[in-house]
């Protein structure tokens, strides 16, 4: 079969009036930590190539090298503003200790915080802020109602949130409509089906899967052996010792199908969370696989003109229950389930 063509992509619109976006974004958290050292004009041309691709959602947040790449996007954003569609995040603390993350939804904070980003990005209005994660210690209708403020204010166009339940996301949308969910899905990670993903589609939330390639792994070219100093992945359960062995295994139905369709195992796994849109009745899923690679950005939106035939999705769908390890060392610091 003829290789994935790489014209531009298709846009989806993120919630019932929200804005139009190509159907996939990039996410640019890895352009200024996490994942090892970066080339900055590298990325910064990844940026460019993304956009003549079709990409026009870009996301990033505050806590993204504690602000740095926010700062780092900001040329970016002046040079595009029209043509792309911004995100960026609140709520999630870093302090000096590497692996320190805290959360904060205080209506104050929220303000204090939608500020700063708006003076590290130079720009005059988010297009689409979320919460980056719930603080069960503040009341949601507060958080959601300080969100709702920036939006009367014109700071902010439309409101996401970020790894919550389905319950919190019905709660959090009879405050204020909500435009999108940013929640871990794929092939590797299934947890948001559980509650999430029905309450976006009875609400007509739009789903942003981070993480679409399972943090690289579904691409067959990371495992704990081949990371690099300072990539983040390294203490992750997943990636680590008899965990990464077992999960390997797991790909050969990825690399059975992208080796009959002539494609890569990294496109297979990016058809199969877009095509989650019409299994679950979304209004529409655009994944956001991050890369500094231009070469990367071309094959991943390329697979937006992959379609998988059902018996390749029957092939696919066992993965996720076999996989080894938890998604994060300490899950409590992400998406505990709450129901």
């Amino acid at each position: 079969m003829e290789p994935v063509s790489e014209h531009p992509i298709e846009r989806g619109r993120l919630g019932t009036d929200g804005p139009l976006v190509g159907v996939q974004g990039l996410g640019c958290m890895g352009m200024s930590e996490f994942y090892g050292d970066t080339d900055e004009p590298a990325a910064r041309e990844t940026l460019e190539v993304a956009l003549e691709a079709g990409v026009t959602l870009f996301d990033t947040a505050d806590a993204y090298g504690r602000g740095a790449n926010e700062e780092f996007l900001a040329p970016f954003v002046a040079a595009h503003r029209d043509e792309i569609t911004l995100a960026t995040k609140f709520g999630l603390l870093r302090g000096d200790d590497p692996g320190y993350r805290g959360v904060s939804n205080d209506p104050a904070y929220v303000r204090a915080a939608v500020e700063r980003s708006l003076k590290r990005l130079d720009t005059e209005v988010i297009d689409l802020y979320y919460m980056h994660r719930r603080d069960p210690a503040v009341p949601l209708a507060e958080s959601v109602g300080a969100m709702a403020e920036l939006v009367r204010l014109g700071l902010v166009r439309h409101l996401g949130l970020s790894e919550v339940t389905g319950a919190e996301l019905r709660e959090a949308h009879a405050v204020h409509p909500i435009a999108a969910l940013q929640s871990e899905w794929s092939l590797f990670s299934r947890d948001v089906e559980r509650s999430a993903v029905g309450a976006a589609a009875e609400l007509g939330v739009a789903v942003v899967p981070y993480s679409p390639l399972g943090r690289g792994f579904l691409t067959g070219a990371v495992t704990a052996g081949t990371l690099s100093a300072g990539d983040f992945r390294a203490s992750m359960p997943r990636f680590a010792g008899e965990n990464a062995r077992a999960n390997t295994a797991l790909l050969d139905p990825v690399r059975e199908v992208a080796e009959e369709r002539g494609v890569t195992l990294g496109q297979v796994a990016l058809a199969w969370v877009q095509q989650r849109a019409e299994v679950h009745g979304l209004t529409a899923v655009v994944p956001i696989p991050g890369t500094r690679r231009a070469e990367r950005v071309r094959e991943n939106t390329a697979a937006t003109r992959l379609r998988l035939s059902p018996r390749e999705l029957d092939l696919l769908e066992p993965i996720a229950d076999r996989v080894s390890g938890e998604r994060y060392p300490d899950m409590s610091n992400t998406s505990t389930p709450r129901e």
